[in-house]
């Protein structure tokens, strides 16, 4: 009788197992700055009233140092122990020099006085107010954070900021679904703004290199202008002073022509000979002597 084979026999000659080869594993690893969870904790109102244009320079101000972490009033006290508890740093109030805490308000335009300006709508970061240019504004509740930011520009003093969530204030007047959808829309806004920028750069640009390539083949066919005597100060004085010679010579000729000549060039006073050798000066420094009226009598030759 053949005795059965012990199992570990079998178990020896089992197929082993493969092993999850290490050059297949991936290890996600989402390191975010400090700067990023700050504007995490943040309310993203993007009211601009901790002194910065928006949440995310604030936060990357606290990250670097240059900023407190209690210059935000929509986030109120809870915002600051949030971003204290973030920082490891203790509690302190809120610096109301930029603002008290306060219960969330809601841009309410009057439409029976609104222009159609769209200083507003420029205004809004989270692009909370519809309309068009000449037409009534309106804003969207459900999207407004209560910034403020439209009142100022409206120049008939139409939007009344008007408090909605009762005795609520900071964050339990705001919640973090909130928070995250108006970051969003502040996000895809600066993405249109910035796509709106290049492409009016790139209307300007090419209107420019139409005005020029219609230019060109007009400045080929003109002949280049000589620069205007007026652009240039002593051009003009040379101009006017060889136009003075030029009458002068012409008088002479034709007094010649007539047999008549200058008078009184001989035995001058010594003052006029003093003038006449002051203009030869000057003539000979702008370059307008010549022979001809160099050899005339009266012209400063002493040896005459």
């Amino acid at each position: 009788m053949i005795a059965a084979a012990p199992r570990c026999l079998h178990r020896a000659h089992a197929a082993p197992v493969p092993k999850a080869s290490s050059q297949f594993l991936v290890t996600a690893t989402v390191s975010r700055t400090l700067a990023e969870r700050i504007e995490d904790l943040l309310p993203q109102t993007q009211c601009t009233k901790c002194g910065y244009p928006a949440c995310r320079p604030y936060a990357e101000a606290i990250a670097a140092g240059e900023a407190n972490y209690n210059q935000c009033p929509p986030g109120g006290a809870e915002g600051i122990a949030r971003l204290a508890a973030l920082l490891g740093k203790p509690v302190i109030p809120l610096d109301t020099t930029h603002g008290d805490e306060r219960a969330r308000p809601l841009a309410v335009i009057d439409e029976d006085v609104c222009i159609g300006c769209t200083l507003c709508m420029q205004a809004c970061p989270v692009d909370a107010i519809a309309g068009a240019a000449k037409q009534m504004h309106t804003v969207i509740a459900e999207l407004c954070t209560g910034c403020d930011l439209c009142v100022p520009p409206c120049p008939v003093d139409c939007i009344a900021m008007v408090p909605v969530t009762g005795e609520r204030t900071g964050w339990d007047a705001w919640s973090q679904q909130e928070a995250d959808a108006a970051r969003a829309r502040h996000d895809r806004r600066i993405v249109r703004l910035e796509r709106e920028r290049a492409a009016a750069v790139a209307r300007a640009n090419a209107r420019q290199a139409s005005r020029t390539a219609q230019a060109e083949p007009e400045a080929r066919e003109k002949p280049e202008a000589p620069a205007a005597a007026h652009d240039d100060p002593e051009a003009k004085k040379r101009a006017i002073i060889q136009a003075a010679l030029e009458r002068a010579r012409k008088k002479k000729e034709e007094m010649t022509s007539l047999g008549a000549g200058p008078k009184n060039t001989a035995h001058v006073s010594a003052a006029v000979q003093a003038q006449i050798d002051a203009a030869e000066e000057r003539r000979r420094r702008l370059g307008l002597t010549d022979a001809e009226n160099a050899s005339q009598p009266g012209n400063g030759d002493k040896s005459a």
